[in-house]
Parts: structure tokens; C-alpha cells; sequence
């Protein structure tokens, strides 16, 4: 496969009553096809915010809109281009990052958290120093995340998260 620069073209989900930021890398091929976050069927993320919840799985985008804002939770990716080849996290390289700092100011996110490592190290060599805030690394939802069952990723995500004390 070739490296391929590629623009990410869909906007965070929040609003107002926003206080979590989840943070991913950049969308997978899967997730640019459907033009949502998280479109690879294999990928627990939205298991694991529904499981968080208490709620059913979200089956449509708007489902997951509501799901995320219900729980107060904002979701966006570090990146807002780069050069990749498929999905690829460790072929990711001419990162613009996407605006997160003005985001911060514009909402009510107390607390940033990174979907995976990559997502953090992205995160603190591009944006901490301008955004202010720390961010704290939860196990990735990827499906290459095999090391981790779902059970666990939604253990470490709750107590990380923390969703009753919000």
C-alpha cells in the first residue's frame, strides 16, 4: 500500500454540556467510507460508550450523536490531516492537527482522554502545550487491541470515565 494524504472530513460531536473529550488518531478507511467515527464493525468503541451508559447499541450516526451527548461526552481525533497508508496508525506521518485548544474554549471539557496510545502521543506532541490540558490514555477500542476483551476495555474506561460522578 502507498501513502495516501488525506484530510479528515467530518466534525466533532459535542455541545455545550460537553465535559469529557474522547480523543481517537484519525479515522480508519472504514470510518472515511461512512463518514462517521468508528465505522469499523469490529471496533468496540461504541459498545463500550453504550455499555458505560447503560444504553442499547447505537445502530445509526444519529443514534450515536445522542448516545455520546446524553453522556455528556465529546469525541474528536487528534489529526486533521496526514499521510497514512489504510488505517494505519504507525504509518501516520505530515500531521496538521485539528483544533482542539479552540474547542476547549468554546465548551465545558474538564477532562481529555485518549483513545489508545497513538492518540496521546499525537495528542502531546501536537497540542497539549497549546490546548492546557493533560490527557489520560485508555485502552484502544481498535480491534488490533487484541491483548484486551471488551469486559476489560469497558473496566478500565468506567473507572476511568467514572460516568455516575458526572
Amino acid at each position: 500500500m502507498e501513502y495516501k494524504n488525506i484530510r479528515h472530513t467530518f466534525d466533532p460531536i459535542w455541545d455545550e454540556n460537553s465535559r469529557v473529550l474522547i480523543l481517537g488518531t484519525f479515522p480508519s478507511v472504514k470510518s472515511r467510507e461512512t463518514n462517521f467515527y468508528y465505522g469499523h464493525p469490529q471496533n468496540r468503541f461504541w459498545k463500550v460508550i453504550a455499555g458505560l451508559a447503560g444504553n442499547p447499541v447505537p445502530e445509526t450516526a444519529e443514534e450515536k450523536k445522542a448516545l455520546l451527548l446524553g453522556s455528556r461526552i465529546a469525541i474528536w481525533d487528534v489529526i486533521a490531516s496526514c499521510s497514512i497508508t489504510g488505517s494505519s496508525d504507525s504509518s501516520i506521518r505530515d500531521v496538521i492537527a485539528n483544533d482542539i485548544p479552540a474547542l476547549l474554549k468554546r465548551s465545558q471539557i474538564s477532562h481529555i482522554y485518549g483513545n489508545g496510545a497513538k492518540a496521546c502521543e499525537l495528542y502531546n506532541r501536537y497540542v497539549r502545550e497549546r490546548a492546557g490540558m493533560e490527557i489520560v490514555r485508555l485502552p484502544s477500542t481498535s480491534p488490533a487491541n487484541a491483548a484486551f476483551s471488551l469486559e476489560r476495555i469497558l473496566e478500565c474506561w468506567r473507572e476511568a470515565l467514572r460516568m455516575d460522578e458526572r
